[in-house]
């Protein structure tokens, strides 16, 4: 551990075999770690187990009144049931629907229905206000709830877009403002305009043209305007949207669905998606609910509830269902416990991603005779690992190893917090030191 250069780091790990649980060897077994995004692999099995691997998620354009000669005689209705994944093309395929249905105009108001899930107005109130994996959450949700900012030079100045685009399509937004400010630093500040997100950035950090995602605070009104638009295009005028009480009755017009739960999931351990982490685990608490959206930290606590009372333990503390919050705490036994006695009924292993093994100058290794299924998980001086080695030749293992320097992590402003000095070489220096660790139980363990 020494040879590992990771400073004051704490390291804590768990290998057991994956059929018995017997445990083989672990390192500071009652040691409480952040688990970081590992945290998504207990979150897919509580969605799945929740839900179920079928489960879709639907978006619906409900009217309450009948259709006579292309005019709605009554209200249109956006409904939500938190599908994280919707995206403008698939919002677009609905207003096609909503045409399709023989509705060309509306008499009364337009309205939306996001009450599925609870508002989150961040996942984590820690992170600094421009990145994009630290969104909104409600019940209608739109591109991972991202706002597409570009800048272009014109001049002695920019011209600035803000837009909900996709492959297809590129619906200018007014729900996210931007402002241009004189200024080197704070490169950018948020505020909460009321009815719209006002951003601003600092000219100092334009330069030349650019672009990049900022999160959207207010999901509900930006999904709405983006189907405003939509459907205009399809010559539906619709007024600004307004808010519904209550989940309404009425004609289901037109639907869309997200894949399937168990293909959800799985793209989220891929790409590590916070969004649909919370929102699938948000729903999944709801379900276990009697249908009664919780917030999140009391979701989260369910969550913890349903993984200690499977994995026989009383310290998992778990305060999202991303792992983007550094205070949730985990053992490492503990989340090997849920890799062997849960992962299997839920067919988690091929859900999860190659790990490849580094070599001694970080590089990975994708011809190493050993295999490594796993979820990773990074925060600011944090990194943890979790899932399956399959050695060849021998028996399969479930480990969990968590490496993390709390402190360092708690030092650091938030200025600091999106490329911390220093960040980078203590997450290559962790990722070889689970390297070496995983290379030894292959050899001394999976005999």
């Amino acid at each position: 551990m020494e040879r590992s250069r990771l400073g004051d780091a704490k390291v804590a790990f768990a290998v057991a075999d994956a059929e018995t649980g017997e445990f083989l060897e672990t390192m500071n077994p009652f040691l409480p770690q952040p688990p970081a995004s590992t945290a998504k692999a207990i979150t897919a099995l509580y969605a799945l187990d929740s839900l179920g691997a079928d489960h879709r998620f639907s978006t619906r354009v409900v009217g309450t009144g009948p259709v006579e000669d292309g005019l709605l005689k009554g209200d249109l209705v956006l409904v939500g049931s938190g599908d994280p994944t919707l995206d403008t093309n698939r919002l677009a395929t609905l207003a096609a629907n909503l045409k399709a249905a023989g509705v060309h105009s509306v008499e009364g108001k337009f309205l939306t229905w996001d009450g599925a899930l609870p508002i989150v107005h961040a996942i984590d109130a820690d992170q600094p206000v421009q990145v994009g994996y630290n969104p909104a959450i409600s019940g209608l949700n739109l591109n991972f709830n991202r706002v597409h900012f570009e800048w272009r030079r014109a001049g002695s100045g920019w011209n600035t877009t803000m837009d909900a685009r996709s492959d297809k399509y590129r619906p200018d937004v007014t729900v996210s403002r931007m402002s241009i400010v004189k200024r080197r630093y704070p490169i950018y500040t948020y505020e909460d305009g009321g009815e719209v997100d006002r951003w601003t950035v600092a000219s100092g950090a334009l330069g030349g043209d650019g672009a990049r995602w900022l999160p959207v605070r207010k999901p509900t009104a930006y999904t709405a305007e983006v189907f405003q638009i939509l459907a205009r295009s399809h010559g539906i005028d619709l007024d600004a949207a307004g808010s519904a009480p209550e989940k309404p009755d009425g004609t289901v017009l037109a639907e869309v669905e997200s894949t399937e739960l168990r293909s959800m999931v799985k793209a989220m351990l891929k790409y590590s998606t916070n969004i649909t982490a919370e929102a699938v685990g948000l729903a999944s608490s709801a379900a276990r609910a009697g249908g009664v959206p919780e917030p999140l930290p009391i979701s989260a606590g369910r969550m913890s509830a349903w993984l200690g009372a499977r994995v026989d333990s009383s310290r998992v503390a778990l305060l999202d269902h991303s792992g983007l919050g550094g205070a949730s705490r985990i053992t490492a036994p503990d989340m090997t416990r849920a890799m062997v006695r849960l992962g299997p009924a839920a067919g988690l292993e091929p859900l999860l991603k190659p790990f490849y093994i580094r070599d001694s100058q970080g590089r990975s290794d994708r011809n190493h005779p050993v295999k490594v299924n796993a979820k990773t998980g990074t925060l600011n001086f944090v990194n943890a690992l979790t899932g399956y080695i399959n050695p060849p030749g021998g028996r399969k293992l479930a480990f969990a190893i968590f490496i993390s320097d709390v402190p360092r992590r708690d030092a650091l402003t938030v200025a600091q917090r999106e490329r911390p000095e220093g960040g980078r070489t203590f997450a290559n220096r962790a990722r070889r030191l689970q390297s070496r660790l995983i290379e030894r139980w292959s050899e001394v363990h999976a005999a």
